[in-house]
């Protein structure tokens, strides 16, 4: 709770140190370091100030939103947010007391279970701020397994993954490169095979990749192994209600951008990275990782476990300075997939296949067209007659959010179970007004 001082409050406190008012207790801070005075209006009344707030929500313009890359809309059941704000979770402080926290770290633990069964792979943790972070865990402990310097990912990784790798990387004598993409807007696996070496840590694999495009991640997984390296998979957790998933092509780690697991696109945050692994590099994995053992009265209890005291005080001898609690978002997550059910993902998924496809097959009629017709789940890169920025322009005065600028005449296109077949053609008779 935040109690404010009083006026007698502040004067007594001033009168303590011998200052006179505030700006005599700032005087040896310069002039130019200091807010200036707050021009404010009146006070207003509860009344006056939800009336404002109203007149304010009012100016915002919502549009049916057609953007993708990385961050997704979808339909998040009424259920979900009205669980996970139950004050037990909402105030949750993070839970290094395990007699104190069991219902934190049972969440946490289900998340794990969630996660593991969903790419199926052995081992999860929770508490990574966001999928590219995760991501770039994973990298680092492939290079701490395999004691080899090079990172190779696909031309095709998310941008921003490739950029918070790169931040990571850039002082620690790991060499980033990146491996070409064919016209088809997939991986060039023949030229990938010829790329790896001896000083390949790891190859980084996103599929579906930043365009939207199904790699061969079987195919992928072959080559990478045979050269002695590790393969690193970044998916949509939505598109394994349809597609292979990592664990059933060998990869050695798994990472996803958990928010469209039942949480809000809100301002672009927060994220939920989800990283897992083989059973056999459950000792690189930073962050927390909750278990189960028994207490002194033989009863099941719930405790943080496999985590090396140093990641919070001996950080300099850290395999990672990754500490966060992402509790509240992976609880969205484990909320969601609860409720849909391994069948309840599938019906997602195939909806954001269908109307991706359909939208597809609309714009294709139109002056624009779609670049390629590699398998895809829910966006592909529409080729449009004037540049892409002048397209988004455009939509936003129809109330669309067209897509994703890729730069020049390409645009990133997406659309999930929340778009009807209404809104598809509603965008297709847009694009047909340019």
């Amino acid at each position: 709770m935040f109690t404010p001082n009083t006026p007698e409050d502040q004067q007594a406190m001033l009168a303590k140190i011998g200052a006179k008012d505030i700006q005599e207790l700032l005087a040896q801070i310069p002039e130019k370091f200091l807010y200036p005075a707050l021009d404010l209006p009146k006070a207003l009344t509860e009344q006056e100030l939800t009336a404002h707030v109203h007149e304010l929500a009012a100016q915002n313009k919502p549009l049916k939103n057609f953007i993708g890359a990385g961050m997704y809309e979808h339909f998040i059941p009424a259920a979900v947010p009205a669980l996970s704000s139950r004050g037990e979770f909402l105030t949750a402080y993070t839970p290094y007391q395990a007699e104190a926290s069991q219902g934190t770290l049972q969440t946490i633990y289900e998340f794990q279970s969630c996660m593991c069964a969903l790419l199926e792979m052995d081992v999860a943790t929770a508490s990574h701020y966001d999928g590219a972070t995760a991501m770039t865990e994973a990298a680092l402990a492939a290079v701490r397994i395999t004691g080899r310097k090079q990172v190779v990912v696909s031309a095709l990784l998310h941008p921003h993954y490739k950029e918070v790798l790169k931040t990571y990387t850039r002082h620690m004598g790991i060499t980033v490169v990146e491996a070409p993409v064919t016209d088809k807007d997939v991986l060039d696996v023949a030229a990938l095979k010829a790329q790896l070496g001896a000083d390949t840590a790891c190859f980084i694999l996103q599929t579906p990749n930043f365009h939207g495009y199904l790699e061969d991640a079987q195919a992928v997984s072959s080559v990478v192994h045979s050269s002695g390296a590790l393969l690193v998979a970044v998916v949509n957790p939505i598109s394994l209600g349809v597609v292979q998933t990592p664990g059933a092509y060998d990869a050695d780690f798994a990472v996803c951008e958990g928010q469209p697991l039942g949480n809000p696109l809100s301002f672009g945050g927060p994220g939920l990275g989800v990283m897992t692994a083989k059973k056999a590099y459950v000792r690189q994995l930073p962050g927390r990782m909750v278990g189960i053992a028994k207490d002194k009265d033989g009863q099941r209890a719930f405790v943080l476990t496999l985590q090396a005291r140093e990641q919070h005080i001996r950080r300099e001898k850290a395999a990672s300075n990754i500490c966060s609690n992402e509790a509240l978002c992976a609880l969205n997550a484990v909320i969601y997939l609860t409720l849909l059910g391994p069948q309840g993902l599938k019906e997602v998924a195939e909806l954001n296949l269908e109307r991706a496809h359909q939208l597809a097959n609309l714009i294709n009629q139109k002056s624009f067209h779609v670049k390629t017709f590699s398998p895809f789940f829910n966006e592909f890169v529409v080729t449009c007659p004037v540049p892409a920025a002048q397209v988004i322009q455009k939509l936003e005065e129809k109330g669309i959010a067209a897509g994703y600028d890729l730069g020049g005449s390409e645009l990133l296109v997406c659309a999930t179970e929340m778009r009807t077949e209404a809104d598809l053609q509603a965008y297709a008779n847009a694009l047909g007004g340019i």
